[in-house]
């Protein structure tokens, strides 16, 4: 039997497992499919996730119900401006025990958890927001000189406010860069939210139910990576993440004129990682071109920006990256 042909039970197991995982997360987080969908695409890469989205839409709610339906022990850190990196980190305290001497013994802070929700991360000062870089990139945090492991999955769900700018402070690139996927969070329709109102106002409320332990999640995030990627679809990525550097030869005149910097080998790796896990939750053994157009705007968005004159003109990123990918796609079927 071939590796691919081993793979296939395991593959078929994991698929129905997160179909009951899906089922019990939207039982509370109701008509948002595409945002369950992309966070638990997340924690199957092994990933972070940013989401953005105004208040009220059930960001919090989501991050509650992921840890309880995927086994995970959560924390949740709310970003103030007065907000230091000791609050998140942890610290060292001098403890004095009963014979007079003393030792210096350290308190872990909120970040040593498996899913972390960073509420309005951009809220804090650069200073605490980069004591997230190492945890976020290394899983390892520095505390009086002496690194912590945080051991295994760790995940970071930071949410964001696109509206509201006053007293916050933006994210640097090299930041956003540590996040897996950007997820949007948009108003429901109005018979979802008649749905929501039903289901959340009553004398009762759904329960979500653990469907993973920990242990199960860290073997599906090394089973996602043995998933096989044809050489068609390792092609488009490299294909869709060049089109947006504007000083790649061939590049678009529209990408040249409206791009200030493009995504790095990490968009790449990213996309090569979340097209494994959305064919999976689409009940499929492999990725496929289609996987690679849906997934562009979730991991790209986030890793490039558009110039000044394209932002004088008004000019959308997302209709950018929706464009230029479904181009591509049309190039690659008629290739």
């Amino acid at each position: 039997m071939s590796d691919i042909e081993s793979l296939v039970p395991e593959i078929e197991a994991l698929e129905a497992k997160l179909a009951e995982a899906k089922a019990s997360i939207t039982r509370r987080f109701i008509g948002q499919e595409r945002v369950v969908e992309l966070t638990l695409t997340a924690l199957l890469c092994g990933g972070h996730g940013l989401l953005i989205g105004l208040p009220g839409l059930g960001k919090t709610r989501l991050v509650e119900t992921l840890s309880t339906v995927m086994g995970l022990h959560g924390n949740r850190i709310q970003f103030t401006p007065d907000l230091m990196p000791a609050d998140i980190l942890g610290s060292e305290v001098l403890d004095t025990a009963g014979d007079g001497s003393r030792h210096f013994r350290f308190v872990p802070g909120p970040i040593f958890c498996e899913l972390l929700m960073a509420d309005e991360i951009n809220r804090a000062s650069p200073r605490t927001q980069s004591a997230l870089l190492q945890a976020m990139q290394e899983k390892v945090v520095t505390v009086a000189g002496e690194n912590r492991s945080l051991g295994q999955p760790f995940h970071v769900l930071a949410t964001q406010n696109p509206i509201e700018q006053e007293g916050t402070y933006p994210l640097p690139e090299a930041q956003l860069d540590r996040f897996l996927v950007q997820i949007d969070v948009a108003y429901p329709d109005r018979e979802t939210e008649r749905d929501i109102l039903l289901a959340t106002t009553g004398a009762e409320e759904a329960e979500a139910t653990q469907v993973f332990t920990k242990e199960e999640l860290l073997k599906a995030q090394i089973l996602l990576r043995r998933m096989p990627v044809g050489d068609s679809v390792v092609e488009m990525i490299l294909d869709l993440v060049r089109a947006f550097r504007p000083d790649e030869d061939g590049v678009s005149d529209r990408v040249r004129d409206t791009v200030a910097w493009g995504p790095g080998p990490r968009a790449a790796q990213a996309l090569m990682m979340t097209v494994r896990a959305r064919a999976l939750l689409q009940g499929r053994l492999a990725p496929s071109a289609e996987d690679v157009i849906d997934m562009a705007r979730p991991v790209l968005s986030h890793r490039m920006a558009l110039n000044f004159a394209a932002r004088a003109r008004g000019d959308s990123l997302a209709d950018l990256i929706d464009s230029t990918a479904a181009g591509l796609s049309r190039r690659e079927a008629a290739a």
